[in-house]
């Protein structure tokens, strides 16, 4: 809709960030909540522990089990899912629809299986991969960073597997080894959200360091 300028005002859009464990999704989306303020990043539900330094409400939603159930139950999430065997993790619904209502574009950081939830109930999202530029670097990633113990980390490097070899299912790669190269190949992908690409159609290579 024209503003008294006379200039459309953008569209919000919603970008869905998800690739495997280790890839450092999470360190993008805090590049990019520091350094894009007019884009929202969603802040998920967990059932895990919060790990050191990490703080109810800016890093996650930690809730109980119970608390999780009563969500589901209210089709208060858009998507959740069992990650790697062991927690729940979910996008609480209402928060996202009240942003893009708003005008807001939108960063959901989210695991495989709650991208494709996202994809089915919301098909104009923007669905982008982030990958590490090697297996052997995530795995130095993933036992670098001492978040996890041994089982924890073979758990995940096993999911790690399968997560890798679905980048075609999404409309756009970023190849992680740098944080802030990362970060804006990110935020640029949101002038392509409002339109449906294959994954062959927008490859971006970038480069990371950390979960």
């Amino acid at each position: 809709m024209p503003d008294g300028g006379g200039t459309a005002r953008p569209a919000a859009r919603l970008v869905v960030l998800a690739g495997p464990t280790a890839v450092g999704k999470g360190t993008v989306a805090a590049c990019v909540r520091q350094n894009h303020p007019d884009i929202w990043i969603s802040v998920s539900a967990t059932t895990r522990a919060p790990r050191p330094g990490e703080i109810d409400g800016v890093h996650y939603h930690f809730v109980s089990d119970a608390e999780f159930d009563r969500l589901i139950a209210e089709d208060g999430l858009l998507e959740w899912a069992v990650v790697h065997g062991a927690a729940r993790y979910g996008t609480p619904r209402a928060a996202v629809e009240e942003q893009l209502a708003s005008g807001r574009s939108a960063l959901l950081e989210i695991d495989l299986q709650g991208a494709r939830q996202v994809r089915e109930r919301m098909p104009e999202a923007f669905m982008v991969f982030l990958k590490p530029p090697s297996f052997d670097e995530l795995v130095r990633r993933l036992t670098g960073r001492g978040t996890e113990d041994a089982e924890e980390r073979d758990r995940r490097l096993r999911t790690a597997h399968v997560e890798l070899a679905a980048e075609g299912e999404f409309d756009a790669t970023i190849v992680n080894s740098d944080v802030e190269t990362a970060c804006s190949e990110l935020v640029d992908l949101f002038g392509q959200a409002g339109r449906s690409t294959g994954a062959a159609d927008t490859q971006t290579t970038t480069h990371d360091i950390d979960q």
